[in-house]
């Protein structure tokens, strides 16, 4: 049974100038599940984990957990490069009560393909939980191929692929290899649609931070069999897309979180604020949705 279906959310993790903004957390969170999101992912790449201390990154579980009250999976980063402190994050995810992990491939030492299934395989016997795994190699310098996967899709905890690669042929190849042992799901907005049109289940998405109403209703219409409802939807959302990504993520998230109103757009160095001329072109596609 999969994990969810459709539109969860990497979450932005809201900052003050002193630490994390439990304030506009909470408000995020009652916007994403009153806007009918299916999952939330909390320390996520969106969330700024690699600045964070393990205090704040405990505080946020607890309260991520505490306030969503089961009413959508909560799925907890806890990925490192070392595997180790991989399996060390999950033990503490689980004991706090996430619902499922989702982790990164090692990023920096380049893991071979047999790396990485060590890796998963020892993190999947340290937890009961569901592990979703996470394949994004501009971010961590290694490619984890839809022949692992296929083989990383037989360990019973392992429930599906979060696939950022960008290439289309590959995630569709991981979609045919995978198939029935474990679930697709977009790690890039601009592609929902078509992953979902060669055997993915929904997206991880980024967009949906201030958009869920709208990631959600286009996942739903695809898996409801209204294609035409769902291509158009994502053709409408790409100049959005485009415009979220236009520097690295999640600079201009944040940013359109500040722009609607839900929290500040306040990062951690080594990230710095967006640059004029791009916040101009964002807040001005913003406006149209």
């Amino acid at each position: 049974m999969a994990l969810f279906k459709g539109c969860g959310t990497a979450l932005i993790t809201p900052f003050t100038e002193d630490g994390v903004d439990f304030d506009a957390f909470e408000r995020l969170i009652r916007f994403q599940i009153s806007e009918g999101i299916d999952a939330l992912v909390a320390l996520g790449t969106t969330g700024e984990p690699a600045t964070m201390t393990d205090e704040e990154k405990e505080a946020v579980i607890k309260f991520v957990v505490k306030k969503v009250k089961g009413r959508v999976p909560v799925i907890i980063g806890t990925g490192s490069n070392s595997t180790a402190h991989a399996i060390e994050q999950t033990k503490r995810a689980e004991a706090l009560g996430a619902d499922a992990v989702l982790a990164v491939t090692p990023y920096y030492n380049k893991a071979t393909q047999g790396g990485l299934i060590a890796h998963y395989k020892a993190i999947a016997e340290s937890t009961s939980l569901p592990i979703i795994v996470y394949n994004v190699p501009g971010r961590t310098g290694v490619n984890l191929l839809p022949a692992t996967f296929g083989k990383l899709a037989e360990i019973e905890n392992i429930a599906g692929i979060k696939e950022a690669c960008g290439n289309i042929e590959q995630i569709s190849d991981c979609c045919r290899l995978c198939e029935g042992k474990a679930d697709v799901y977009s790690g890039d907005d601009g592609i929902v649609v078509p992953v979902m049109s060669v055997g993915g289940i929904g997206v991880i998405s980024v967009v949906s931070n201030v958009l869920p109403r709208y990631m959600s209703e286009m996942t739903a219409a695809w898996l409801s069999g209204d294609i035409k409802k769902a291509r158009d939807m994502q053709l409408k959302v790409l100049p959005l897309v485009k415009a979220i990504f236009s520097e690295v993520n999640p600079i201009p998230i944040k940013k359109a979180a500040e722009i609607i109103g839900l929290c500040s757009g306040i990062l951690r160095l080594p990230l710095t604020e967006m640059q004029p001329e791009n916040t101009e072109v964002l807040k001005k596609i913003l406006a149209e949705f």
